[in-house]
């Protein structure tokens, strides 16, 4: 059976609505590399050395990385030679595949959830990335779920967070507990955590401040932070999840670098994947962080925030070719 038949054939055990979010959060991608991939893989047929540097320069504008793409690359150079494979047609059920390799990493990408009590889920990341509406969105997707929520407005220093946060409660139908503009973000954490205990709240989900330009300052606050919260439930918190704005390719991985490993980050959210054509960060990020990808943020609506699944990140980039992968099976069917 074919990579291309396997992917969909797993696939359709999956929900059509949460299939149809990556495909047209995916569009642009799909449309700046995918398309480009498969006109080199038309146009030139012959897998030479121009082959490979073509494929490699797509590669890199997809924002795939250039550390993973040498290694794509030497691999499917590795499989043409042992598959003995002449023409470049042959090679995109191999690429796919070994995207979607370098996707999945060994990580459950599944939130951590605490069985007992509480779950306590912190976000990081600089200002401007979609943090607060990921929150929003996170709460309005835990509230579905029938889970009793509540919010903590812990980024006190950036104008209008507060009430940016207060707007998505609304929306979510889920209370915010705050302080003044300005005070210290330890102390809202505190009265946030007394207040879940008090209402037998599921998840509490915590906004922190994003401003990467004081580095120390920022990581002294959610050392304070993380303080606070551990002495009042030992085991949280259960989720430190960072916010990176997938349009800003390149710069979102180094600032999840910068950040990531040092603040304690157990997980990464993607969002605005919807507005780039270089979605191959994902790729990036999950090869040269050893930090999974939890959530994708693939469009504005309330539910266009989605766990991470490799298998539907390669399926909606490859869905073009898997319906011509489709219809080839067909002609050749009906021809014998």
């Amino acid at each position: 059976m074919s990579f291309f038949k396997k992917l969909k054939e797993s696939i359709s055990s999956k929900t059509e609505v949460v299939t149809k979010q990556f495909r047209d959060g995916l569009e642009k991608t799909r449309k700046g590399f995918v398309e480009k991939v498969s006109d080199l893989m038309i146009r030139r047929k012959k897998i030479d050395e121009e082959f490979y540097e073509e494929l490699e320069e797509i590669l890199i504008g997809a924002d795939v990385g250039v550390n993973t793409v040498m290694t794509l690359i030497d691999d499917l150079r590795v499989e043409v030679k042992k598959q003995k494979i002449e023409n470049a047609l042959e090679l995109q059920p191999i690429l796919s595949q070994k995207l979607m390799e370098l996707l999945r990493g060994d990580d459950d990408n599944a939130l951590n959830m605490n069985k007992d009590g509480i779950t306590v889920i912190l976000f990081v990341g600089v200002n401007g990335v979609g943090k607060t509406t990921t929150i929003g969105k996170l709460a309005h997707r835990f509230k579905q779920e029938g889970k009793k929520v509540l919010l903590a407005a812990g980024d006190t220093f950036r104008a209008g967070a507060i009430e940016q946060l207060e707007v998505w409660g609304e929306r979510a139908g889920v209370e915010v507990i705050k302080q003044q503009a300005g005070s210290d973000p330890a102390a809202v954490m505190f009265d946030a955590i007394q207040a879940a205990k008090q209402r037998q709240v599921d998840v509490l989900i915590c906004d922190t401040a994003g401003r990467l330009q004081s580095k120390s300052n920022l990581m002294e606050e959610l050392n304070k932070i993380f303080r606070v919260i551990q002495r009042e439930i030992p085991s949280a918190p259960h989720e430190v999840l960072m916010v990176l704005d997938a349009t800003t390719g390149q710069n979102a991985l180094s600032q999840a670098k910068l950040f990531g490993e040092k603040s304690g980050v157990t997980g990464l959210v993607l969002t605005k994947l919807d507005g780039t054509a270089k979605g191959g960060i994902v790729v990036a990020i999950r090869q040269e962080m050893n930090i999974p990808v939890k959530l994708v943020g693939l469009g504005e609506k309330v539910e266009d925030l989605q766990p991470f699944d490799s298998q539907q990140f390669v399926h909606a980039l490859f869905a073009g070719l898997i319906q011509e992968d489709e219809e080839h099976i067909e002609t050749a069917v009906q021809e014998e």
